[in-house]
Formats: structure tokens, sequence, C-alpha cells
């Protein structure tokens, strides 16, 4: 007997290729909005059902939390403290912003003007080049403060999960989203879940993230010189 392709399947499919052939291209989204499209390819649209409003806007009740760093390599008690909010966070959230982390502003202020120059150069000239940011030594710095704190939660030498390797496979990501000319059609990022042990997120101005919790939406404020961290679902192993 012969088998059958469904319409999701060919859909499917389809889209693939799509994707393929432009990811081939090496000029990402600013190559398309720099050839001046006024309608985004359908490789970008996304269902009315992935779209959602935050319920966060006047409740204070469902604010991401926000945990204050200072002070934690010099004070004991401050340090146990910080260590029951990112437990809280982690269990009850999966997120929570960090202030006073240590990176100083004009290293966050030059990783997201980086970003941008990158992205706004010569398409021929991005293929080409590499970025190396002084923001990664600063995160990857944060990353071990992390991942010491997570291994503490957990009744664990602090040193735990750095020995398990945990700290390796690190990538730096800098997204760039230019103007859409039909913004109602699509997102910058689909609903999903990171792969990862943590992810450090370094918002600019415009913010839009959102996070799903206990079945709501909801909007990250944007607090000046904080970053955020999601656990990963990797953690959930480790």
């Amino acid at each position: 007997m012969g088998s059958t392709t469904t319409t999701d399947e060919i859909e499917s499919d389809n889209r693939l290729q799509e994707l393929k052939a432009f990811d081939e291209t090496k000029v990402g989204v600013k190559g398309l909005v720099d050839k001046g499209i006024l309608k985004i390819p359908t490789l970008f649209h996304n269902p009315p059902r992935n779209f959602s409003k935050a319920t966060n806007s006047t409740n204070t009740k469902h604010t991401i939390p926000v945990i204050d760093f200072t002070n934690i390599g010099k004070d004991p008690n401050a340090r146990q403290e910080i260590i029951s909010k990112v437990r809280e966070a982690s269990e009850k959230w999966g997120f929570f912003q960090v202030v006073n982390h240590g990176i100083p502003l004009n290293v966050l202020q030059d990783m997201k003007e980086g970003v941008l120059r990158f992205h706004e150069q010569d398409t021929e000239v991005k293929k080409e080049m590499y970025i190396i940011l002084e923001y990664g030594r600063h995160v990857m710095k944060l990353g071990m403060e992390l991942l010491e704190l997570l291994s503490e939660i957990f009744g664990l030498d602090p040193h735990h999960l750095k020995n398990m390797d945990c700290y390796k496979g690190n990538v730096l990501l800098g997204h760039y989203y230019p103007p859409c000319p039909e913004p109602e059609l699509t997102m910058g990022a689909a609903a999903h879940c990171d792969p990862n042990i943590l992810t450090v997120l370094l918002l600019d101005h415009i913010g839009g993230l959102q996070i799903l919790h206990q079945d709501k939406w909801i909007d990250v404020p944007l607090i000046p010189e904080s970053l955020v961290i999601n656990i990963g679902d990797v953690m959930q192993v480790a």
C-alpha cells in the first residue's frame, strides 16, 4: 500500500525549504528590509493564536522577581538571603532579574551598540566577520556566580555544577529586529523553552519580552542595567 502525504506535511516541507533558502542568503531580516519589502514572506507569518496580551499591566502580583546582587561575595548573610531569593524565583518562575551584578554600565551599552553596528554593516562584510566582545567575559563571570548559587540551593558544594562542566558550551547571540512592514503578522521569537542550563538576557530600550507564568503571559519590565536570568530545561536534569 502506498502512503499519502497530508497537507500539513507538505506545508511543513515547503517551510523547511524556504527556511533553508533564506538561511543560505546570509542577509537576515535586515537584508529584506534593505530591499524595501512591503509584505513579509509567509515564512515569517505567525498564526493569531500565538499572539496574546500580558496580564500584569496593573497587577504587581505577577511581576518577575528582581534580585539585588550587592555584597554577594562580601557578606555571608547577604549571600544567604540572595540564595533564598534565587531559589524561590527559580522554583516559582524559572526567571528573575538581577541588578547590581557587577557588569559596568558602559559594557552593557557597548554590547547593545556593538550588535547594532554589526547588523547594520554591508552584507558582504558581515559574512566575513566574527565579533569578540568584552561583554562575554563579564557574562561568563556572572554565569559562574549563578552556577555556584544554584549548587548551594541544592545543598551541594558551590563548585558542583562547575565541576560537571555546566559552564562549557557558551553561546553568544545578538538579536536584531529592524522595523517590520507588517508587525501584526509576525513576532521576533515565538513561545519556546531554552534547552540549556541558563540564559543571561540583556534587553534594549524597546522591550517586548514576555514569560509564561501560571498560564498567563507576563511582561518583563525594563529595569536599567538589569539582566534577565532564565533557568533552562537542562537544569532539571543537572
